[in-house]
Parts: structure tokens; sequence; C-alpha cells
């Protein structure tokens, strides 16, 4: 299965969950007892609005409140997951902007990971270029390939 930007994925089934990443996040969760994990793909921190009945993955805090229902829908909490969040890339290395998207993101998936009572992530964001992320939902492993090589995490 591909995750566009904008996608989201919760659930159970034996694939893998692929995305490609630039200034977007990608958080990837996923519970060893319960081997159910999933994986958001999103373009922005927030749409600033409140959160309504009606989420669109293509932000961080819709995304998170995706994830929420799904871990309580599954009987599980937070802490129990492991947690991963990749991308948040520079994609215009060349200028200057204090308001660079890609340290949005990231800054927005650290916050609302902590305020949700996750785990620390593990991490691989920020730096220059995009990256590739695969989440085998069966085993919990996820690879990404990145412009530097292939990193199994």
């Amino acid at each position: 299965m591909v995750l566009n930007p904008g996608d989201w994925f919760f659930g159970h089934q034996h694939e893998q969950v692929k995305t490609l990443l630039g200034s977007c996040v990608a958080i990837t969760l996923w519970h060893p007892r319960l081997a159910v994990g999933g994986m958001c793909h999103f373009l922005l921190p927030s749409s600033g609005k409140p959160v309504g009945e009606t989420l669109d993955g293509r932000y961080a805090d819709q995304s998170m409140a995706l994830f929420m229902e799904a871990i309580h829908k599954h009987a599980s909490k937070p802490e129990e997951y492991r947690v991963k969040m990749f991308g948040g890339g520079n994609m215009f290395p060349d200028t200057t902007s204090s308001s660079d998207v890609g340290d949005r993101n990231v800054l927005a998936a650290k916050t609302l990971l902590r305020e949700h009572g996750f785990r620390k992530p593990e991490a691989h964001v920020g730096q220059q270029g995009h990256r590739t992320i695969i989440l085998d939902l069966a085993t919990g492993e996820t690879w990404l390939r990145w412009q530097h090589g292939k990193v199994v995490m």
C-alpha cells in the first residue's frame, strides 16, 4: 500500500505501507503484542481550525486524532507502541527562511507525540532531501531509503 501526502492507515494487515517524504512528516506506530500499527503522512502542522468530526490527514493534529481513535478501537495505550518519525527535510537548502515547513512539521510531530503519551520516537528528520519509508505491519520493521543510503530502524 502506498500513502500519498495526506493519507493515513492503521490496521493489522500483513502488508507493507510505503510513502515518499520531502518536507512532510510520517509517523509510524506499531504494537508488538497486538501486531497492529500504522502510518500517517502529513503536510502541515495544523489546519488552523479545531479538530472536528471529519478528520483530515494532511495536518499533524488531525492525523494524531486519527491515530488516537484507532488506538482506542484496539483497546491499547499510546505508550505501548513503538514510534518512529521521518521527514521534515529541507527541500530548498539554498534559501534562508525562519519558517521552514519541514522544521515546523517535525516540531508539531514531537509535541503531539509527547502530549498524547507516546514514547520518545526513533527519528530520522531534518537535513536535506527526500526519504522513502516502508513499514512492515507484520513485524513492525521500518526501512528508510535516503540520499545517503538505506537504513533499517
